[in-house]
């Protein structure tokens, strides 16, 4: 295998963000979370403390998402919000940007609220990730310049979607790209190695993982965990048994279409 488990197990946040998720959902996936040796699970803020209790002595650290899923709070409420989490064991807060000021252009703003929840989580030790929602960003131009922002902001991550931005067509139904290899290539060129790039929306399958630790990304947002890591154990065995496969032109790996 090209990577390890260890280094690809390492890139994934384990999802549980969606609306409908139980308490007994939680739990049985935070435990999922330690059992696959993920980098973290990242949860709704009021779960973050049962996450705590239950991923206490693993490796696994505890993510909270801040002004999730579409970025409209204020900045002092994002600020409450990124402590709260981090009194509650929260080590990695994933914020997502105000997104109506990036397409007005209030680029002081944007930075403003940035910087303030950075400061909040480095003062506790925590890590940021920026979630730009780059469904909603109409050119490359702004996504550039949110790079570059977030870098002068100091952020540890900058990522591609929040796993819920969806755009009606114009058929009337709503529709999803997420992580895009075009978007994965850019952000991971406009920012320096200071700035890790995180994938998230669309990343369902051990081949997809892979590719985006090809593109320089470095954590991925995921709910398929148990499937990728499942597939990368079995093609493991598989090698061990008949030896490494030969090698043949890849077909392509696609990535977005359709949230978490």
């Amino acid at each position: 295998m090209k990577y390890t488990y260890e280094e690809l197990a390492g890139m994934i946040d384990h999802s549980l963000l969606h609306p409908t998720m139980t308490d007994k959902e939680l739990e049985k996936e935070c435990k999922l979370a330690a059992r696959y040796k993920v980098a973290s699970v990242c949860i709704k803020p009021y779960a973050v403390k049962m996450a705590a209790k239950l991923l206490k002595g693993t490796d696994v650290a505890v993510g909270a998402v801040v002004g999730f899923p579409q970025g409209g709070n204020t900045t002092a409420v994002k600020v409450f919000e990124t402590e709260q989490a981090c009194k509650d064991g929260a080590t990695e807060i994933d914020m997502v940007i105000n997104i109506g000021k990036a397409l007005s252009g209030d680029w002081d703003y944007v930075k403003k609220d940035v910087r303030a929840v950075v400061r909040a989580a480095h003062k506790q030790g925590a890590i940021v990730k920026v979630i730009f929602e780059n469904d909603f960003m109409p050119n490359d131009r702004i996504k550039r310049k949110l790079c570059e922002l977030c870098e002068s902001a100091k952020v540890d991550y900058v990522k591609t979607s929040s796993g819920y931005g969806f755009v009606k067509g114009k058929d009337g139904r709503y529709g999803y790209e997420g992580a895009t290899e075009k978007d994965l290539k850019l952000m991971r060129k406009t920012c320096s190695p200071k700035v890790e790039v995180k994938a998230a929306g669309g990343v369902r399958d051990l081949d997809g993982l892979i590719h985006c630790r090809d593109l320089g990304v470095r954590r991925v947002g995921a709910t398929a965990t148990k499937v990728m890591l499942d597939t990368y154990k079995q093609r493991l065995r598989e090698e061990k048994k008949n030896g490494p496969k030969p090698t043949r032109k890849k077909k392509q790996t696609k990535l977005g279409g359709g949230g978490y």
